[in-house]
């Protein structure tokens, strides 16, 4: 058993380098020690902290009532600089959570000065509540370091805290599933933890066309202007967000003539379009909007409710990449969640991390930048269908 262990399992406070800055560890199952170190930084008493693991199967094998999908995001991100906040329908380690035994903040982190080891801790950062990180020892100040029962020097470390990512909702419930959010920035970068996650909320195809119209009573109208400003007589169209192929099917028909490649993230989305949508006529591919987009020409560029998931940089690249791959006098036609000029008409229910809409001002700039005749055809609240030219 190892020194680091041995103080925490005799319910004593430990001071430890983790693998962001320095911090406070004890059992997170001794009230007194727990006492101990929130006297020692002069934390809110009510004020949750994390539980840390220093071995992602231990972490795994304590929590047995995680989701796969919630375990599986925790394997992709764990060990490093996350702190992952989680369901806790068992009320696990209230010591910890506090005033909120509905959620447990989770770390896993790899440190070679304390080792590998199957206890869990009670953690907080070694500074007074409020004050700045620790990133070496000398920076702890030596109130708390008289007051610890062990101390590691782990050399100096990068200084940022954990980046914290909320995870309760990334199980699913109901239609939705694979919602999270970056509540605190922190070492890891919030593209990375998408990259991670997959990106992007995951819709459940049977039930996406129930959902969409619960959560846009206005999704037909928005559908049918962005077929109705799509022109007609178009041989080539490129889709931007497949999903379960209704828009592609109206497209379709207003183009009797037109083929149609669609592309959208989820596989599972596209396996249900395949389903409705005549073979002979589309093509579908599994890729992300960031990617390099189909070889055009095209005729035709049309999206609905995809385009709002990309942010501000994201957008304006897309549209420069939409231009390339539309023929002379072809068209992009664009349906989607807009921010109003009237915060009070922002009606359709967000997701922070996932929902990430810009005004139509802001899009009408970037669509003249990337060579565009743009303008806005329709518009209800805070959805919008716009049309650009070449």
């Amino acid at each position: 058993m190892s020194e680091f262990e041995r103080v925490i399992r005799d319910g004593g406070v430990v001071l430890f380098p983790s693998d962001t800055v320095y911090g406070l560890a004890c059992s997170p199952d001794d009230a007194g020690a727990a006492e101990r170190l929130y006297r020692l930084k002069s934390r809110e008493p009510d004020k949750a902290a994390a539980v840390m693991f220093f071995s992602l199967d231990a972490a795994i094998e304590a929590l047995p009532e995680l989701g796969d999908r919630t375990r599986a995001a925790l394997q992709r991100l764990m060990p490093g600089a996350v702190t992952a906040l989680l369901t806790n329908p068992r009320s696990r380690w209230p010591l910890a959570c506090r005033d909120d035994p509905t959620t447990l903040g989770l770390r896993v982190v790899s440190v070679p000065a304390v080792g590998e080891t199957g206890i869990a801790v009670l953690q907080s950062s070694a500074n007074f509540s409020g004050a700045a990180e620790a990133r070496r020892l000398s920076d702890v100040p030596d109130a708390i370091r008289r007051g610890v029962d062990l101390e590691i020097d782990g050399g100096e470390l990068p200084g940022t805290p954990s980046t914290v990512v909320d995870l309760r909702a990334y199980e699913g419930e109901g239609h939705r599933v694979g919602g999270w959010s970056v509540v605190r920035a922190g070492a890891v970068a919030e593209s990375v933890v998408a990259a991670a996650l997959g990106g992007q909320y995951h819709f459940d195809p049977h039930s996406y066309q129930t959902m969409i119209r619960d959560d846009l009573p206005e999704f037909d109208r928005l559908q049918d202007q962005l077929v109705a400003v799509s022109g007609e007589g178009a041989q080539r169209i490129l889709e931007l967000g497949t999903g379960t192929g209704e828009t592609a099917t109206l497209l379709l028909q207003r183009h009797p003539e037109a083929s149609l490649v669609g592309i959208d993230e989820s596989l599972a989305m596209l396996r249900k379009a395949h389903e409705i949508l005549p073979a002979a006529r589309v093509q579908l591919l599994a890729a992300r909007l960031q990617d390099p987009l189909p070889q055009g020409p095209f005729d035709l560029v049309a999206s609905a409710l995809a385009v709002h998931h990309l942010d501000a940089g994201e957008k304006a690249d897309l549209f420069r990449r939409i231009r390339s791959v539309l023929a002379p006098g072809g068209r992009f036609a664009l349906a989607d969640v807009v921010v109003p000029a009237d915060r009070a008409a922002a009606v359709t229910e967000q997701t922070p991390g996932y929902d990430k809409p810009s005004t139509v001002a802001e899009q009408l700039s970037w669509l003249t930048d990337a060579g565009f005749d743009a303008h806005l055809s329709w518009s209800h609240e805070d959805l919008a269908v716009i049309v650009a030219k070449t």
